[in-house]
């Protein structure tokens, strides 16, 4: 099959679990002998094209024009990315699936599907309601009515998680037969001890210190201020030196509250870390905790325990299906501090649980959250929705346009 990719980030442009999930993802499938090209922002002196594992990488740059706001940006972007699939297309041929990766790629999927005549699939990653708790404000309304619109168009809608799976069918009114379920995945041997090369524990904690990991954005939603109020409680039990990996909006934020927590010397805020830095404080630390208050699935969970490092996370969304308590790690009650510190003491006393827990996790991610197993998954899925698709065609053009829709747009009473 031959596979077009559009997604606003793929690496080394990483933002949050979108541009992992899309490199992996696209990687097996070329394992696979599949042709895979994905289309992405460009910029910082990175190459217009390249391949990257058997992967066709193509990287635009947005209209250098000025734009009102954000959605305007997003405008330009897909307008770039749309010119670029033309041109793509021109030079290698036709597409059999064209696969959009979250809202911010819906224009230019939508004007693909109708323009080519050819099957769209969506994976949504995350929704702006379940980001924050619900639509407070006219931009936040503005994302989510796109993203409805995209589930709309799209033939299937890839979500990671069961609990993404009932997001949908609660927010968009999305029928369960739109829907598959395939989890997010890691490469493990990408989190292994050589991988983590040149990287020093002592430029992040003392020797006599344990080292509590966090990585991952600096948002409201991933729930970093929970832990880093548990720190008390935790300094009470052991000598630790919390690492926060990330940026984001939170940070200065989170620096004020670790102050006022009487812990700010013992919070070190790493930035954005990545490669044998990431990989490096993953093994070397004693307990990775994602504490999200809202998580549709929590990919940086698997890199956890890839890298046999125990794992503490908010018992909420993905995470929650991901973990099982005190069998492949431990789970906290979501946005509670002190069921937080409870788990992390826990994981920081008992060895022998410990020892059982990420033996059988690293076990699990290699069984079930490789991307193999999960490139398998979603082959499955592009080879039912292009029969589907060759069925629709047989019956006329406007079959293979709204065909998968009507249903979802029957049940929605034809608006969100």
């Amino acid at each position: 099959m031959r596979i077009l990719m559009l997604s606003w980030e793929y690496p080394p442009r990483v933002v949050g679990g979108l541009a992992p999930h899309v490199h992996g993802l696209a990687g097996a499938l070329t394992e696979r002998g599949h042709e895979v090209h994905v289309i992405t922002q460009g910029g910082d002196g990175l190459p217009e094209t390249e391949r990257d594992r058997g992967v066709t990488v193509h990287r635009i740059h947005p209209y250098s024009l000025w734009s009102l706001d954000f959605a305007g940006d997003i405008h330009h972007l897909n307008f770039a990315f749309l010119e670029k699939a033309l041109a793509v297309a021109s030079e290698y041929g036709d597409f059999d699936i064209v696969h959009a990766h979250d809202w911010l790629v819906a224009y230019a999927g939508r004007a693909l599907k109708h323009g080519w005549q050819k099957p769209l699939i969506a994976t949504i990653h995350a929704t702006e309601w379940g980001r924050h708790n619900g639509l407070h404000n006219d931009l936040q309304r503005y994302i989510s009515q796109v993203e409805w619109w995209l589930g709309y168009e799209a033939w299937r809608v890839i979500v990671c998680s069961q609990h993404m799976e009932r997001e949908l069918g609660r927010i968009f009114q999305m029928p369960g037969d739109k829907i598959a379920v395939i989890p997010n995945g890691v490469h493990p041997d990408d989190f292994s001890a050589d991988k983590a090369q040149g990287f020093r524990r002592s430029d992040y904690a003392a020797d006599h210190e344990r080292i509590i990991f966090y990585v991952g954005r600096l948002v409201w939603e991933k729930g970093v201020q929970v832990l880093v109020e548990a720190l008390p409680q935790i300094l009470r039990r052991h000598p630790v030196k919390l690492v926060i990996g990330g940026t984001g909006a939170q940070m200065s934020y989170l620096k004020h509250l670790a102050n006022r927590c009487g812990v700010g010397d013992k919070v070190h805020f790493a930035g954005y870390v990545h490669g044998a830095t990431k990989v490096g404080l993953l093994r070397a630390a004693d307990v990775a905790v994602f504490p999200s208050l809202y998580e549709p699935f929590g990919i940086v969970a698997l890199e956890g325990m890839a890298a046999e490092t125990p794992v503490v996370v908010s018992d909420t969304g993905g995470l929650s299906e991901i973990v099982r308590h005190r069998q492949n790690g431990l789970k906290a009650l979501t946005g509670n501090v002190n069921s937080l510190a409870e788990q992390i003491i826990t994981a920081l006393d008992d060895e022998l649980l410990v020892k059982a827990m990420t033996r059988q996790a690293a076990r699990e991610v290699r069984e079930v959250y490789s991307w193999s197993a999960i490139a398998d998954r979603t082959l499955q899925v592009y080879k039912t929705v292009k029969t589907e698709a060759a069925m629709a065609i047989k019956r006329g053009p406007v079959s293979l346009l709204r065909f998968r829709g009507l249903g979802q747009l029957l049940q929605a009473g034809g608006k969100h």
